[in-house]
């Protein structure tokens, strides 16, 4: 079957032509799709692993622990769906025509359930998303300036409850540090409605 990924209902397709059967991901993607076709693929809960070429700096970036200058939002979702792993890199030399980037190889296997325990999976991505769109502001800033609903003393108040140092970034965190800020402002919210 050929069509376009990223306007295709998943679960629907591998219902259709795969029932029964153990999906996987296999693929060379094109780099200008690379971070819309990996969300489609894990959001939608189908697959066992995803094993895919793509350029090195977004494996990366995929890959990427905390407090290190790759981790970053997209990181954070890819984790939260699947454990990665970087598999090898694919020099320009191994392409006719050669490219002027390096490649790698990633898998990523899906995980049974979140890696922890959070009240609200959208609001978390709000979290992490706001602590990544501008890096060099404190997350106390970059949450009161970006999460709806979010006042700056509520940041300050949650980060302290935690043992936080009011002045970290989100770069620090890892997915059950961001869990826990998100359950508490989620309980913030909730106590204002």
């Amino acid at each position: 079957m050929f069509g376009d990924i990223l306007k295709q209902d998943i679960p629907a397709l591998l219902d259709e032509t795969m029932p029964g059967l153990r999906h996987v991901v296999c693929a060379n993607l094109p780099y200008n799709v690379t971070t819309p076709v990996l969300t489609a693929l894990l959001e939608s809960g189908r697959f066992e692993t995803v094993t895919v070429m793509i350029q090195r700096e977004v494996a990366r970036r995929i890959c990427a622990p905390p407090n290190t200058p790759d981790y970053g939002a997209f990181g954070v979702f890819v984790q939260w769906h699947a454990e990665t792993e970087l598999l090898f890199d694919v020099p320009p030399s191994c392409f006719v025509p050669q490219p002027k980037v390096t490649s790698s190889v990633i898998r990523l296997t899906r995980r049974a359930a979140p890696p922890v325990p959070v009240r609200d999976e959208e609001l978390l991505f709000r979290i992490v998303r706001a602590a990544f769109n501008q890096r060099r502001k404190t997350l106390v800033n970059a949450l009161a300036s970006q999460v709806p609903g979010v006042a700056k003393e509520d940041v300050e108040k949650t980060l302290s409850a935690l043992g936080y140092d009011t002045r970290i970034r989100g770069e620090v965190l890892d997915l059950g540090g961001f869990a826990k800020i998100s359950d508490k402002i989620s309980e913030i919210q909730n106590a204002d409605l």
